[in-house]
């Protein structure tokens, strides 16, 4: 089944990269947000692969994360910073992948720790395309994959209280094969948040007010409610299609 996975996160992500092109979506000398984590990394080899072959030349990209930043730097794909002037904190389009996506487009992010800077590219792109897997696919956000919150060291205690006062049950993550917690790129602490499954099979909160509420908790950087710039979204099924919501 894993294999399988693997083999649908690629195929999402090739098929959204080529559909893009062929659209004129990805165009030569663009402004590209590129992602984090397992379906998000064959949508950087395949862009590399496009650059390569000529049908797409003069990208400018801005990396979400230490991972993206090594493996553009090892295809060969220009990074630069939100604030350089070549991006000017704006960009054209921005791809990534997703751990929950809802039928309403509400997206969880941040799986791979990297949900701030995610978000501070997802939110300003123009085009935001998510690539998935048959798996990310769910009826409510929260129940199942857990949210990941963002917060500075000082508010580990009082900002899982307030998640607590929310209705989640916070967790902090731990590294793996490290010591003590997980350290996002930006120095801060993730808090993973479960929300326990209504009895009657209705969603426990709305996910664009609960984004707000989180982020309102202080000492919070960031949380991975996306609900504010819906995507376009590549999900690849297990008969080898890939659908295109």
């Amino acid at each position: 089944m894993t294999g399988n996975r693997e083999e649908e996160k690629k195929r999402a992500a090739f098929s959204a990269i080529d559909d893009l092109i062929r659209e004129g979506r990805i165009f030569s000398g663009m402004k590209i947000g590129l992602g984090t984590g397992s379906t998000a990394m064959p949508a950087v080899q395949r862009l590399a692969e496009r650059i390569a072959d000529g049908s797409v030349s003069g990208i400018r990209a801005v990396a979400t994360s230490f991972q993206t930043s090594i493996a553009c730097e090892k295809l060969g794909i220009p990074v630069f910073s939100m604030n350089a002037k070549e991006i000017g904190g704006r960009l054209d389009l921005a791809i990534d992948g997703v751990d929950e996506i809802s039928p309403q487009k509400h997206l969880i992010k941040g799986g791979g720790a990297a949900l701030l800077r995610e978000k501070i590219i997802a939110y300003n792109a123009d085009i935001f395309v998510i690539v998935a897997d048959s798996s990310k696919a769910v009826q409510m956000l929260g129940t199942g994959f857990p949210l990941p919150v963002e917060v500075v060291p000082e508010a580990r205690v009082s900002a899982a209280a307030s998640l607590a006062a929310l209705g989640a049950k916070p967790v902090l993550r731990e590294g793996v094969r490290k010591a003590g917690p997980v350290i996002t790129d930006n120095g801060n602490l993730i808090l993973d948040c479960l929300w326990p499954a209504p009895a009657d099979g209705s969603a426990p909160f709305d996910p664009a007010e609960m984004e707000s509420r989180i982020n309102a908790i202080p000492g919070v950087a960031e949380n991975g409610f996306f609900t504010r710039n819906p995507p376009a979204v590549y999900i690849a099924a297990a008969d080898g299609s890939v659908q295109k919501r």
